[in-house]
């Protein structure tokens, strides 16, 4: 008689790009049922555009070719050929060294530019429409210790059940407060360096009225003593997105410090170029925050992954290819389970896995951010140090073999039963 598969219901509290990079990964698993319940209503163009480093795109193959496929169809290609290996370039454009190239990031054959809102139509096209419901945002959940199974209820009231809850519900996610407790030092993000953004995306045609036209199709960071710019191309090229970072935070009395421009007096001219446009226009502006690393990211049925787990600073671009590196190793370990009683055994091996590489990478983030500003201890405005420090980093995340991550995960879980 033929082995019967436990049917296993899955919920994936949050739609952004882990949550429905897993949902793509596990569809084909027959006895998996997967719904996606998302917060927001529909998908808005928000944040400043992605351009996903080697690791990501590597994470992506690793958990269903057509995610990959996705990525490259939605995006503007960096490079003028798809075999060329395109870089983002960290330029120093403030102070005695003004010029130089201190580190080279996310170098990768086919890397590319992409919108936010752009990759996430493209992943939720992946998935059967009845897989995923919006504005389901999560305001509670419960566990029942008899039955294992875990009761989600929603701000509007609605609830679901299932066998396995896993958090990818962002920065302030119900699924981590859950799991750490309400009064756990780590469940509120943190921006203890009082780092802000001011962004304009402007269409490319009038962004090149006063921007170097080598910005079309790169990714520059351009670092000095009071903040640093970014730009990006979007809507494959059809617009240009510019942020700058300063850290000016947020006052005692709740209010928000203006953009100065100003601050950037002394800065290289393609760069105050940039500092102008955000100047004309400087109402986008948010706060950047992180988490204090979690002691653990599952309890028996539950788990949180992406920036419910490990919300990092955006300075090393890791945010999104850490939540696909999550999906990955979520992927590799639900194609094997067979079972609930095998659901704490799994994500188990997911924590030991997953937890010390994402929260690495945490640190990192804001040390890179730091150094942006020529204010990491140790190192300032030291080109030759600089490059030291960001190339050992860029290693750590680039380099890594995910394809190895992906078996020690099965290894564990293996292990475990």
């Amino acid at each position: 008689m033929p082995h019967s598969e436990e049917r296993i219901r899955i919920a994936i509290a949050g739609g952004g790009i882990g949550g429905l990079c897993l949902a793509v990964g596990l569809m084909d698993k027959t006895n998996l049922d997967v719904h996606i319940y998302e917060g927001v209503p529909r998908y808005t163009d928000i944040g400043a555009g992605l351009a996903l480093h080697k690791n990501a795109i590597t994470a992506m193959d690793l958990i269903h070719p057509a995610i990959k496929k996705t990525y490259f169809a939605k995006a503007l290609t960096m490079a003028e050929e798809e075999d060329e290996e395109m870089v983002t370039q960290v330029v120093l454009v403030s102070g005695p060294n003004t010029g130089e190239v201190v580190a080279e990031l996310g170098k990768a054959k086919g890397r590319r530019t992409v919108a936010r809102a752009d990759l996430l139509d493209g992943l939720l096209a992946l998935l059967p429409k009845d897989r995923v419901t919006f504005g389901k945002k999560l305001d509670s959940i419960k566990e029942d210790d008899a039955s294992g199974k875990v009761t989600l209820t929603f701000k509007d009231g609605t609830t679901a059940e299932a066998d396995c809850l896993l958090g990818a519900d962002g920065v302030h996610s119900g699924t981590r407060k859950h799991l750490l407790g309400a009064d756990h030092p780590a469940v509120p993000p943190k921006n203890s360096d009082g780092w802000r953004v001011h962004s304009r995306q402007l269409p490319m045609e009038l962004a090149m009225k006063t921007i170097d036209s080598k910005w079309r199709r790169t990714v520059p960071i351009l670092c000095g003593k009071e903040g640093h710019v970014n730009m990006m191309p979007l809507h494959m090229g059809k617009t240009l997105s510019i942020i700058c970072v300063t850290r000016t935070g947020i006052a005692s009395d709740g209010s928000v410090a203006p953009f100065e421009k100003e601050r950037f007096a002394d800065y290289r001219e393609d760069a105050k170029a940039a500092v102008e446009l955000v100047a004309e226009d400087p109402h986008i502006t948010w706060e950047l925050q992180q988490h204090d690393p979690a002691p653990y990211y599952n309890r028996r049925s539950i788990a949180m992954m992406g920036d419910a787990a490990h919300a990092c600073m955006p300075f090393v671009g890791q945010g999104a290819a850490q939540a696909i590196e999550d999906a990955a190793v979520l992927t590799a370990l639900f194609r094997r389970v067979d079972s609930v009683s095998q659901i704490e055994k799994a994500l188990t091996a997911y924590d030991q896995v997953r937890r010390p590489r994402a929260q690495a990478v945490v640190t990192m983030g804001r040390d890179f951010g730091r150094l942006y500003d020529f204010a990491l201890p140790g190192v300032e405005d030291d080109p030759v140090k600089m490059k030291q420090f960001m190339g050992k980093g860029a290693a750590f995340t680039n380099n890594a073999d995910l394809e190895k991550q992906n078996q020690d995960a099965v290894d564990a879980f293996e292990a475990l039963l």
